[in-house]
């Protein structure tokens, strides 16, 4: 029986990746978790936890002794910390430590989980004034000329705060590891949504603070959406029928964050935000937001960089996934409606 190791399964994308192993029977399973790590979601599944830290190398050997195929999906994923050298050093660090160990141990197959974070975009495509009112003709056009796709590293002004720069020299790391020999794919997920985002993710968030009635105004910006359980799935197709050192979008629908708030009103009845905030006013709010943050060590309810994310439209291109790895995907209604059952159940 193969053994399959995956990082992260305590995570929102890890824990789908390891349930989708699992249902498809893949082999013995065995998933990295730290000590302090929340596994209740992950004790429901048939697979074995080991203890380990990805910053301390020695515990990742009797991870990944035997092991056929990794999934390296742990990431920091915060939008802010105190210290903003952590999720650096989480993210790039970690990635070192578990690809060495890989190497070592001959693994025969690695997909390394980047982020669309790490994949530039057109810096003309940063206006995004009447997007909501072009035909569906149009729309695919406009798209095209600025979405992101595998092709494009981000400018120096789309590295945009810790998280975003630790994930880009993430994936310079597995690159690097890939033109040395080691059999590394890499996947990009877009923005995934859906059940199981317990901590939860910046954009389970957003869902959430929805519900919860805390999402007076909304910017104009856009975003791609993906249900995560497509997104589990094309890391499998990736570690199956993915070329070597290549790079692979997994997203899905690109929507503008009032559609998105459209689309959550239509499932839950709840009424979407009607007032469009002007981004001076916003990144005043996440400044303070931030710099308040920074006296009390609580996260802050407007991250600053979060603010900055969202100036530019984060559109891209999931084309080259399906091509290549035959990559499909479900309505992002649905997803959502994952999502909003998984925070009322709560």
């Amino acid at each position: 029986m193969k053994k399959i190791a995956v990082t992260g399964a305590t995570g929102f994308v890890g824990y789908h990746v390891a349930k989708k192993l699992a249902e498809k029977g893949w082999g013995e399973i065995v998933c990295l978790a730290r000590s302090t790590s929340d596994t209740r979601f992950l004790k429901t599944l048939p697979v074995k936890i080991v203890e380990g830290d990805l910053l301390e190398k020695k515990s990742l050997g009797p991870f990944l002794e035997g092991c056929e195929i990794l999934f390296h999906v742990a990431a920091d994923y915060r939008l802010w910390a105190r210290n903003g050298t952590e999720i650096v050093e989480h993210n790039v660090r970690g990635t070192e430590n578990v690809l060495e160990s890989a190497q070592e141990r001959n693994v025969k197959k690695i997909v390394v989980t980047s982020s669309v974070s790490a994949v530039g975009r057109p810096e003309h495509g940063v206006t995004r004034a009447g997007y909501e009112t072009l035909s569906a003709e149009q729309r695919i056009q406009w798209e095209k000329n600025f979405s992101g796709n595998e092709t494009m590293d981000p400018t120096p002004s789309q590295l945009v705060g810790p998280y975003t720069k630790s994930k880009y020299l993430a994936e310079i790391v597995a690159r690097k590891f890939a033109s040395s020999g080691a059999p590394v794919v890499i996947v990009n997920p877009s923005t995934p949504i859906g059940s199981h985002d317990a901590k939860p993710t910046p954009t389970g968030k957003l869902v959430l603070d929805f519900l919860n009635r805390k999402m007076p105004a909304y910017l104009d910006t856009g975003l791609n959406l993906v249900d995560v359980e497509d997104v589990a799935e094309g890391h499998l197709l990736a570690a199956e029928r993915g070329k070597i050192g290549e790079r692979y979008i997994l997203g899905c629908k690109n929507l503008m964050l009032r559609e998105i708030f459209l689309l959550l009103e239509k499932i839950t009845g709840l009424p979407a935000p009607k007032f469009k905030i002007p981004y001076g006013i916003a990144y005043l709010a996440g400044l303070c937001s931030t710099s308040l943050a920074s006296w009390t060590g609580h996260a802050p309810a407007i991250p600053l960089d979060g603010v900055r994310m969202a100036k530019e439209v984060m559109f891209y291109d999931s084309s080259k996934a399906v091509k290549e790895l035959g990559f499909r995907t479900g309505p992002v209604e649905s997803a959502l409606e994952k999502s909003v059952r998984f925070f009322r159940n709560s």
